[in-house]
């Protein structure tokens, strides 16, 4: 399956051939819906063909690595394998997954500390610190995430080796999830020029091309979740 969204964010949608329906599940041959995965919610948004029209709710992963199963809402027609469909994702609920998921890469560069959970949402998303009580200045991440933001950086995935992944164990900041590797590569985030990033890490979920196109953010509540593991909300002004 090729993955279309991976080499290009932007794309809202592109005609593919069904290769399997059934259970509410469509199977595609190419896609533009990133499955869930990474703390980033599964797109949605509608599949069209001559005579029909069904809703996806959500992508997730399949079987294989580079599988996504289109999830149908209950009841929706499927289209039979063999017919030529369009794929059309939800463009507005996507791009402020990506404007939020870009936001949370330059959260992660401002806090020092490991990273133990995270979730994307369309108006507010979360990041989780193994940081001690105290540490964290709720105005000063707010002033820094802003001024990144509007220092208008490059955003664009790079790929590396998995032995030089190996090499460099500081790229990876979360301590539940470790990135993939066993395919020869993995896909890292650059934010930021390569001499000097804001932050560089491993990621394979859906960005805006520049930091400027996040827009105002806003801190919300910073949260104790444990002895040491603080909970920092990230809200899109504009929500």
């Amino acid at each position: 399956m090729s993955l279309l969204f991976r080499d290009d964010a932007y794309l809202k949608s592109c005609t593919a051939t069904v290769l399997a329906a059934e259970d509410g599940r469509v199977t595609l041959d190419r896609t533009v819906f990133y499955p869930t995965g990474g703390g980033q919610p599964g797109d949605s948004g509608w599949l069209r063909w001559d005579g029909g029209e069904t809703p996806i709710a959500e992508a997730r992963k399949g079987d294989g690595p580079d599988s996504v199963v289109h999830i149908a809402e209950d009841g929706s027609p499927l289209p039979a394998p063999g017919t030529a469909v369009e794929a059309e994702i939800d463009w507005d609920r996507r791009h402020r997954h990506m404007r939020m998921h870009t936001a949370m890469h330059l959260l992660c560069s401002i806090v020092e500390g490991d990273v133990t959970g995270g979730q994307v949402g369309a108006a507010k998303s979360r990041l989780d610190f193994n940081v001690p009580a105290g540490a964290l200045d709720k105005e000063a991440i707010g002033a820094e995430l802003n001024r990144l933001v509007g220092a208008a950086l490059p955003v664009a995935p790079r790929w590396i080796t998995d032995e030089e992944l190996a090499s460099r164990p500081e790229l990876v900041r979360t301590m539940s999830v470790k990135p993939p590797s066993g395919a020869g590569k993995v896909r890292l985030l650059l934010i930021g020029p390569e001499s000097d990033p804001a932050d560089l890490q491993p990621c394979g979920g859906t960005h805006v091309a520049n930091t400027s196109e996040i827009g105002a953010l806003k801190i919300g509540k910073i949260e104790n979740k444990g002895r040491q593991n603080r909970r920092v909300n990230i809200l899109l002004d504009d929500a």
